[in-house]
């Protein structure tokens, strides 16, 4: 029973800790009006949550599905699984929450060098990590190059993830599938050994796809 007491708690705190820091900010969010909205004492939140940082920082891990177990994707197939990495949504239903809170923890991750690092490493360390255990994987199947260069790798399909948040998904607010599919498969024709990574198939007259009549 303490043991859902405490789970309870917990989470009262951090939905209170995310409606107060997507309203006001984290500097203008005290830990008594977090306790005020949650209703659980300052005792307890500090039981869990040292400081106000890293009660942040627990705020991005659940507004993030970082407090979820993440997918492994292994279908022995390093093209799809890379799409299925880089596609994975995680905690959809707290996508408007993001939006909101986004804002606030730029400034104030701006201000505060140490948590901004923090939550760098937070976001970003995870899915990298994620992406360099395929990489390696497609290495030690043979699939891409043997000599691979692991951070420009992450970089190129990170930086394309970016470039998709910051101007396709933004501009058209929803992003067509075969944004990311076109992703992997121009890493994999740069980087990849097989002969379908190094270049797409191509289709025959007589299986070409025909024009819809008018």
């Amino acid at each position: 029973m303490a043991k859902i007491r405490s789970a309870q708690a917990h989470h009262k705190v951090l939905e209170a800790a995310v409606h107060l820091f997507a309203e006001r900010g984290i500097d203008g969010s005290s830990m008594d009006a977090i306790a005020a909205a949650s209703g659980v004492s300052k005792a307890t939140i500090y039981k869990h949550w040292p400081d106000k940082d890293q009660l942040a920082l627990g705020v991005l891990s659940h507004l993030h599905g970082f407090d979820e177990e993440f997918p492994a994707f292994d279908s022995g197939n390093i093209r799809a699984d890379l799409i299925a990495q880089l596609s994975y949504r995680p905690a959809e239903d707290r996508a408007k929450w993001r939006e909101r809170i986004m804002p606030h923890l730029i400034a104030y991750s701006a201000r505060n060098q140490v948590f901004g690092r923090a939550w760098r490493e937070l976001v970003i360390d995870r899915q990298r990590q994620q992406i360099r255990k395929l990489l390696q994987r497609g290495v030690t199947e043979g699939k891409l190059e043997k000599h691979l260069n692991f951070d420009t790798s992450i970089a190129l399909l990170l930086g394309a993830m970016l470039y998709r948040h910051i101007f396709v998904e933004h501009k058209r607010g929803k992003v067509p599938e075969e944004f990311v599919h076109g992703v992997v498969d121009a890493f994999c024709r740069a980087f990849g050994q097989e002969p379908a990574f190094a270049r797409p198939a191509r289709l025959n007259t007589a299986e070409r796809p025909k024009p819809p009549k008018r």
